[in-house]
């Protein structure tokens, strides 16, 4: 292999794929990113980030930036919205436990612009954006990728690809690998509007997720607007729920007023539970939602990709010093069963939580919570997984 092909391809520049690309040039490490789209989207995406998320980013210099452009949130409750009665969960409990005991919510595309920004001018990274995967293979050397530009096909090298192309990911369908899993039956309606929640709702954190008769929506704030998650009526086309006076009538349940609700953006999407069964194939290996999707209840997504980011560039920094391939391996076995086991399975404990339609289930899983958070040892518990502190605690102990 040439010397400049001793690289390694990342497809997909979300904060996955460019996380990677920047840990690998702290090693040295030059990478190509291909970017189907033209520029970085600034859409309605995550914007949770937990605890040791936060931590690692701070190692890097990311955090500060990033807590400056959202919203801390020390705490985070599960609600009836009749009574408003709740479960509070104080994140603080975890302050021995990590130098960030409270979630961020701030929008993923602030992380992506942020670490673009920091690699503008890295010789060691090379963004492409509009260019498209549209083939690839390998050998014992190395991965050859086929991209569409719009000045046409081109040909890129490298040692290894790393594929961060998101759910719907093309290179996860051209080294074969199977997206085992379900698709839940709902869909979810995400919008935002500046209207102030928090002076009508008694007690309002900035994390709720609520349940309302014959229902449930969440609201999540950010510094200068609510994100919520609605869910339209039975039977009702997703065209017709995302027209305006749809939206609005959905926010009027949660506080009635006599004008209409602004709504900033708005878009519905479906949510899944799947896994791959492997996150490598030769020399190409997934990351983030390439390998792995859950349900947005909790937050759990972004945060579990970008811990896949620091995992596989540590790993393959470790291959590029001489180490053996099989540390992918390595890398499959720390990642994938924590998605399945803790990432995964919370995140579809939290979603069959807020669907529960039977008032007294409800009554009796709020007092739960209510016991648990009452005992500090279960509390702190409880938030070392919903944090996902534990998960990475466990990653760390597999060899």
């Amino acid at each position: 292999m040439h010397a400049s092909e001793r690289r390694i391809l990342i497809v997909g520049a979300g904060p996955v794929g460019l996380m990677t690309a920047y840990l690998l040039s702290r090693q040295g490490i030059p990478s190509v990113v291909v970017e189907q789209e033209a520029e970085l989207p600034q859409d309605l995406r995550a914007s949770t980030f937990h605890p040791p998320t936060l931590d690692m980013l701070d190692e890097h210099g990311f955090a500060s930036p990033l807590i400056a452009q959202g919203r801390i949130c020390p705490s985070w409750q599960i609600r009836m919205h009749d009574t408003h009665e709740r479960a509070e969960f104080d994140l603080s409990v975890l302050k021995d436990d990590t130098a960030h005991p409270y979630r961020l919510q701030c929008e993923q595309w602030r992380l992506c612009e942020l670490l673009a920004e920091r690699l503008r001018g890295e010789p060691l990274v090379d963004i492409r954006f509009s260019t498209r995967l549209t083939d690839l293979s390998q050998n014992g050397d190395g991965v050859t990728a086929t991209v569409e530009t719009p000045a046409g096909a081109q040909t890129l090298r490298g040692l290894f690809l790393v594929g961060a192309d998101g759910a719907r990911s093309v290179v996860r369908g051209l080294i074969g690998l199977e997206f085992d899993g379900v698709t839940y039956p709902e869909t979810t309606i995400l919008a935002t509007t500046s209207f102030r929640f928090e002076d009508h709702l008694p007690g309002l954190s900035n994390v709720n997720y609520v349940w309302k008769k014959d229902g449930t929506f969440s609201l999540l704030r950010l510094p200068d607007r609510w994100r919520c998650s609605l869910y339209p009526d039975p039977g009702m086309p997703i065209e017709e729920a995302l027209l305006p006076e749809n939206i609005d009538r959905k926010m009027q349940e949660i506080v009635p007023r006599d004008a209409e609700y602004e709504i900033g953006e708005a878009r519905a999407y479906r949510v899944h539970m799947r896994i791959t069964r492997d996150y490598r194939n030769g020399r190409v290996v997934l990351a983030g939602d390439a390998a792995h999707i859950n349900s947005p209840s909790g937050g759990m997504g972004m945060n579990g990709g970008l811990h896949d980011a620091f995992n596989l560039a540590g790993t393959l920094t470790e291959i590029w010093h001489g180490g053996s391939l099989d540390l992918l391996d390595r890398y499959t076995r720390q990642r994938r069963p924590i998605a399945e086991a803790e990432v995964l399975a919370q995140a579809d404990r939290n979603r069959s939580r807020m669907q529960e339609r039977d008032p007294a289930k409800r009554r009796v899983i709020l007092d739960d919570l209510l016991r648990i958070i009452a005992n500090p040892e279960s509390a702190r518990a409880y938030l070392l997984r919903s944090s996902m502190i534990e998960a990475l605690r466990k990653s760390a102990q597999i060899r």
